[in-house]
């Protein structure tokens, strides 16, 4: 028996956020061809999982733009150059090849090949923090979720939120104002999120909208199959049961390294140690770009991510291209018409 053959590419990049996808765009102009690998199910990294309805103010020539809007747009930007993804699923492991290509395969055995990757993993793989409920394994995708896949799969639902965070905050009232019928549980009377979405939560609840339990925890969860009730401790009072379709702890993603730990990397604390020249580390061929690089005088910044990816994929053309002349062009001569990869 023959197994799948591997995705061949330019340019493998781990991680679809805002710093991989617009490497996509720098290379497209390159004409390479690129494939993106990412843990989300969908492109976006933090700004689609954690703050998609958050405003964004340092991006240059957006005075304000939302998180989620920008993913559309970087979406958009990379579309002419149709690059590849695999997603829903972990870098696991990589392997020098012969031919000099590195070899990767995901947790669920997906294979690329490729003479350069870019590492652009965020903060590195994101596992959602679970509230201390001993049985929440028994119901996790079967009315527990971490987070929300497709917002019309709650619709006509009892929706139990847990958090008080931008995330938590921005699917109350999103999912209220679409037909879930919404109990919002923090264990604090303040919020951590961005105050017109907290005097949004608390319109939604003094309209009826929402049920708004604060100083409370959910402290159990019952059901046969499937979920069908949460226990609701709050401060001063007795517990209560509520009878609920879906449990949604949004505490926030807890970043790791996760197997980018495994391969051989200079790291410093939790970050890759990359030459400010082309962010490229201490294994040729592998760069790293975005929050999970580090240097002397790094920020920690979305524009700072777009620097890096511009870069990277000047040298990362070499490896792809061996000996062929690489010819800077501004797009605003050029335009990007007749640059699409796959042309």
């Amino acid at each position: 028996m023959t197994s799948t053959p591997p995705i061949e590419t330019d340019l493998l990049i781990i991680g679809a956020g805002p710093a991989g996808l617009f490497a996509v765009f720098e290379a497209g102009l390159l004409k390479m061809r690129c494939h993106l690998i990412d843990y989300l199910p969908q492109p976006g990294g933090q700004l689609t999982e954690i703050y998609p309805k958050k405003p964004i103010y340092d991006v240059p020539g957006l005075p304000a733009v939302l998180a989620g809007d920008l993913v559309a747009n970087l979406m958009e930007q990379i579309a002419p150059f149709g690059p590849g993804f695999t997603l829903g699923e972990r870098a696991e492991t990589i392997e020098k090849q012969e031919d000099g290509r590195f070899l990767v395969t995901t947790d669920k055995g997906t294979r690329h090949l490729a003479p350069a990757i870019a590492i652009a993993g965020g903060l590195g793989v994101f596992e959602p923090r679970k509230p201390p409920i001993d049985n929440i394994r028994d119901f996790e995708d079967r009315g527990v979720y971490y987070i929300v896949k497709d917002p019309a799969d709650f619709a006509g639902k009892r929706v139990v939120i847990a958090g008080g965070g931008d995330s938590a905050l921005d699917w109350a009232i999103y999912l209220a104002e679409h037909g879930s019928r919404i109990t919002m549980v923090h264990r604090r009377t303040e919020f951590r999120g961005a105050p017109d979405s907290v005097e949004k939560v608390e319109t939604l609840a003094s309209n009826g909208q929402i049920q708004l339990l604060t100083n409370a925890q959910v402290t159990g969860l019952s059901g046969t199959d499937h979920l069908q009730s949460v226990t609701i401790s709050v401060e001063g009072e007795e517990d209560q049961v509520m009878d609920t379709d879906i449990f949604l702890p949004l505490f926030g993603l807890s970043p790791k390294l996760g197997p980018i730990a495994n391969w051989g990397l200079e790291l410093d604390k939790n970050a890759i140690v990359v030459n400010t020249f082309d962010y490229s580390t201490n294994v040729p061929g592998i760069y790293a770009i975005g929050d999970i690089n580090t240097y002397p005088g790094k920020l920690k910044l979305i524009l700072c991510g777009f620097h890096e990816a511009t870069l990277m994929v000047q040298s990362a053309f070499q490896l792809a291209f061996p000996g062929k002349k690489l010819s800077f062009k501004y797009t605003t001569v050029t335009g990007i018409e007749g640059l699409s990869a796959s042309a």
